[in-house]
Formats: C-alpha cells, structure tokens, sequence
C-alpha cells in the first residue's frame, strides 16, 4: 500500500529485455542503502519487488513480468529516464496522499504540460472504460504521484501543478506525447463491482 507522495526519484540505469519479462535497474541513491529483498517500492505507480539492491552503488533491481509490460509504460524507459520512486506505508505514516495499491489500471498519453506562472497545467488523456471512476476533486494515482483533479472532461484530465511538485518528481522530464500510469481509486473500482453484481 502506498499514498502517491513520491519520496525520491531515481534513473534507469539499465532495462534489459528477456525471456518472460525484464529486468530494471535503478539508481536510487541513498534510498538503497535501507531496501531489504522482497520489499515493494513504487516505480512511476507500479508496485515492484526489490530483487537485487547495492547501497554502496545505490541501485536498486526489479523484474518486470510480461503482464507488467503490458498494463504500464514501463517499458518505454530509457536510459537516463526519471522514475517517481515511493516506499510501502508503514502503520502510524501520515496519509498526505490517497490509498495507492501499486496496481497500474492502465496509460494514458499527456495532451498538455505547459507553465502558467509559477504552476504547471498538466492534462493527460481519460480512457473511456475508465471514465466512470474518477469524480471532478477526486484523487487519482499519475505515475505514482496522487493529484487532484481540477477540470474533468468527457476525454480528459486537468491537473494543476505546484512549484515544489514539478522539482521533486519526474514531471520535468515528460512531455506531450508521452505516456503515464494512471490508477484509479480503488473503492470507486469496488463499488463498480457491486453494482454490476447487483449486490
């Protein structure tokens, strides 16, 4: 379980392609000192497991499942490319966020990201089968950040970015064009559940 406040951001230092998957490395600098294996760190949104980790090098190493590939855009990475990095919640952390599993819905590509004075309006695609999930205010999970939205239309997202956001996560280095990780509130997906159910 994680909040969508991003900790650190680290840099892919490697993306290696097999059978089955793939395999993530990271430079996560001093957060690699206190990973233990097994541990889940957030990657952009999508929840990992720690596979291999070396504080004195400070990287971290994932493995990426074919299904991971699939659902995420992590594997567009490239070397050198920021990764919003978060830790699980401990009991007692304070909630600044919202509930994140970790478990990437889907992507969606940035339509706009642009300054306006000293915030960023950031507006990123709303797919149609997911459109009944997200609620004008409401929070959604952006590359493992948890934003709020501003404006909600029929196709799209609107999010208004502070100073201190845009420098302490990966938002710096997308553009128009690319492609993020949304998921989507997790009791908005129950209770779509129970209602088809009829229950």
């Amino acid at each position: 379980m994680f909040t969508g406040i991003v900790e650190v951001t680290g840099r892919v230092e490697s993306l290696m392609f097999r059978e089955g998957g793939a395999r993530l490395v990271l430079k996560v600098g001093p957060m690699a000192g206190e990973l233990s294996l097994g541990e889940s760190v957030a990657c952009n949104g999508c929840c990992l497991t720690v596979t291999d980790f070396d504080g004195a090098a400070g990287t971290a190493a994932f493995d990426l499942l074919i299904e991971t590939l699939r659902v995420t855009s992590l594997g567009e990475l490239k070397e050198g490319s920021l990764v919003n990095l978060e830790r699980s919640l401990r009991i007692g952390d304070r909630l600044s966020g919202h509930f994140v599993q970790g478990h990437v819905d889907t992507t969606a590509e940035v339509l706009v990201l642009e300054k306006v004075r000293e915030d960023h309006q950031f507006t990123v695609e709303l797919p149609q089968a997911w459109a009944a999930l997200v609620v004008h205010k409401g929070s959604i999970c952006v590359d493992g950040m948890s934003l709020t939205i501003a404006q909600l239309e029929e196709d799209r997202m609107t999010f208004w970015i502070t100073p201190h956001t845009f420098a302490v996560t990966n938002l710096a280095a997308l553009s128009e064009g690319g492609m993020v990780n949304l998921e989507f509130d997790m009791l908005a997906k129950h209770m779509q559940r129970l209602v088809s159910l009829g229950r």
